[in-house]
């Protein structure tokens, strides 16, 4: 039986950024329309870290139920290593959906945003058939468009509704700065995985584009953040500080450019969390007014 420390592995926290950087995001673009509210926001996150672990532990069990887990380097796998049963897996996949499906129906609740009722529903739908099912889009190259609408454009652009009852041309960027950070990390993922992907058939993004174009997306997908905060900062001035998140991918960076290939490329998906996280924090600052801001909705 898996450890409690490989399960918290197995949920793999290094992507917690990833659920963290849209909420941060999104609620200081709702500060910005004068309409922030913690509560909401703190729900948001739970919704947010909660489909994440979901995800995390559902691409464990699918993947590991196909064997495509068991040659892999990089994070704990609790089925692919035979640490855990998978039907604890799952069930563990399921109770991570139960509570964002919970938190999701209060966070509509309170904030009378009916619309992601359904939204959230196709957001879970959507998690599970990542990996999971007869025909998973995560096998045919679309993973990283999943994570680019549910963990950037969605997270991000939900965040600031549910509490400002609005959307705003920097909540917009915001959320595209967010999802290619967050597509980043998958894509760095999916690189170190190229060859156990190709041999298993999981035909991902990387595998279609080979390792060197895959290469020039991560370094395209980190360009696209930098840009977007720049065109904010154009309103914002202080958001200039995100370009403070080029030094923590100094390490990522050069990897990637250097032909990084296996564990090496390990300590890459913690720097591209770290930037995302980094880039969040720092966008979101500079979103924010001077004065005190005023909780409200």
């Amino acid at each position: 039986m898996a450890s409690t420390s490989q399960w918290i592995a197995g949920a793999r926290p290094r992507t917690f950024p990833a659920a963290i950087a849209p909420v941060l995001v999104g609620t200081a673009a709702a500060e910005e329309l004068g309409r922030m509210d913690l509560g909401l926001a703190l729900l948001a996150l739970l919704v947010s870290l909660s489909l994440q672990v979901a995800v995390n532990y559902a691409n464990d069990y699918s993947d590991g139920i196909r064997g495509t887990d068991e040659e892999r380097v990089g994070p704990v796998r609790l089925v692919g290593q035979g640490l855990a049963r998978p039907s604890d897996v799952k069930l563990a996949a399921y109770t991570a959906f139960g509570v964002a499906a919970v938190a999701g129906l209060a966070l509509v609740a309170l904030s009378g945003a009916l619309i992601f009722i359904p939204l959230g529903a196709l957001a879970m739908v959507a998690a599970w058939r990542y990996t999971g099912g007869d025909n998973p889009y995560g096998y045919r190259g679309l993973g990283e468009i999943y994570v680019f609408v549910f963990f950037g454009l969605m997270a991000t652009l939900g965040t600031q509704w549910t509490q400002a009852d609005a959307l705003s041309w920097e909540g917009v960027l915001g959320a595209v700065g967010v999802g290619a950070l967050a597509s980043a990390i998958l894509v760095a993922n999916n690189l170190r995985d190229i060859p156990t992907d190709r041999e298993n058939d999981k035909i991902t993004l990387a595998v279609r584009l080979g390792d060197a174009r895959t290469r020039q997306l991560y370094l395209a997908l980190l360009g696209g953040a930098v840009v977007c905060g720049l065109v904010i900062a154009i309103a914002h001035p202080w958001v200039l500080a995100s370009l403070l998140a080029a030094v923590v991918a100094v390490p990522a960076v050069r990897a990637i450019r250097g032909g990084a290939t296996g564990r090496a490329l390990v300590p890459v998906l913690a720097s591209t969390g770290l930037i995302q996280l980094v880039w969040a924090i720092l966008v979101a600052a500079g979103l924010l007014p001077g004065e005190p801001p005023v909780v409200a909705h």
